[in-house]
């Protein structure tokens, strides 16, 4: 499901208050939902003075196709993941910008600058990492639950209550992850592998949902659930009893950008927003409110204990996490097929 919701963040009065700074335009955002904290958009409006307005999405592909739907232009900065930052660098839909025009780039933890999607971040700074996996519901099965058989080969107690994310890129790399088949792979009978494992698997499925994700495990409407680390946390935040599974064959790890999008109506504040988030207080309030990890250094101390030590945010050594790769075009027609014929 594909919620798209308006917040109009802060706005300037026509006449302002003595000591209020005026108002040096507009930003506009395209976020994920419910991932940052209403109080660090105002902070960052009331400290530069910035009318902010922030629509939202719940798959980098709903936002990929609402950007070339006609929605270029209309937002400064957009919050993809790692694999949708190359995806849209390729397809021009990105600015660019020198490290000198952020004056906390230098905050950027190491590893997350010269990263592959984005060679020394030019068109992006980290936002938020975590992992994909999926949670299960410990009233309902107490077996071994480290395995994404769970999701594409469940057993018989949680058949017709799994909740799946409306995610195509993650969906498909888990299912190559447990089939033991390269990402992207052109090999035709691996495709048909990966095609015949997930419509095997649909049956069994109760549901596709990404902004559902959360609340169908706490109501205990999902026995299992594909989801995020960060909502998994939550999830037992609200008294679910579930636990957050790390399967042998492996799951998904993401890193979570703030792009400048190309022909952004406010270059300039979109820059700013960028520092903003740059800084390690600001961070630190988006991963105590999100539950992931920041890409941006001394930001530890300024954690929730319950943050800084749950079993999401401290992943085993084995096994690892594997990103989602960019797809050439070709293969990545074979991909868009294989899943629109699964959510047929």
């Amino acid at each position: 499901m594909n919620r798209k919701l308006k917040t109009t963040v802060a706005a300037v009065a026509l006449a302002l208050t003595a000591g209020t700074a005026q108002a040096e335009g507009n930003l506009s955002i395209y976020h994920w939902f419910e991932y940052i904290p209403q109080e660090l958009l105002d902070k960052f409006s009331e400290q530069h003075g910035v009318t902010v307005t922030m629509d939202t999405f719940d798959s980098n592909e709903a936002m990929l196709a609402s950007l070339k739907a006609g929605k270029m232009g209309s937002y400064d900065v957009a919050v993809p993941g790692d694999y949708m930052v190359e995806i849209m660098a390729a397809d021009g839909l990105l600015d660019t910008f020198e490290s000198s025009e952020l004056s906390n780039f230098g905050n950027i933890m190491p590893e997350w600058v010269d990263v592959g999607f984005d060679k020394g971040r030019k068109s992006s700074i980290p936002y938020q990492w975590g992992s994909t996996s999926f949670s299960v519901n410990r009233n309902d099965y107490t077996g071994d639950i480290n395995t994404l058989a769970m999701i594409f080969d469940p057993p018989e107690e949680v058949q017709g209550k799994i909740n799946v994310l409306d995610s195509q890129g993650e969906v498909l790399a888990l299912a190559s992850i447990y089939l033991g088949i390269p990402q992207c792979t052109t090999d035709r009978d691996q495709l048909k592998q990966l095609n015949e494992l997930v419509q095997n698997a649909k049956p069994h499925w109760a549901s596709f949902g990404s902004d559902v994700a959360k609340d169908v495990l706490v109501s205990g409407d999902a026995s299992v659930g594909m989801i995020w680390s960060g909502f998994s946390a939550k999830a037992r935040e609200e008294g679910a009893n579930i636990e957050y599974a790390y399967p042998k064959e492996g799951y998904v790890v993401w890193m979570d950008n703030v792009v400048l999008l190309k022909d952004a109506p406010n270059r300039d504040n979109a820059l700013k927003f960028m520092n903003f988030l740059l800084e390690p207080e600001n961070a630190a309030a988006v991963t105590n409110f999100a539950q992931y990890t920041a890409g941006v250094s001394n930001t530890t101390e300024l954690l929730d204990d319950a943050v800084k030590n749950s079993p999401e945010s401290n992943p085993p050594a084995q096994p690892v996490g594997t990103f989602v790769m960019a797809c050439s075009e070709e293969v990545q027609k074979v991909y868009d097929t294989i899943w629109t014929n699964l959510k047929k």
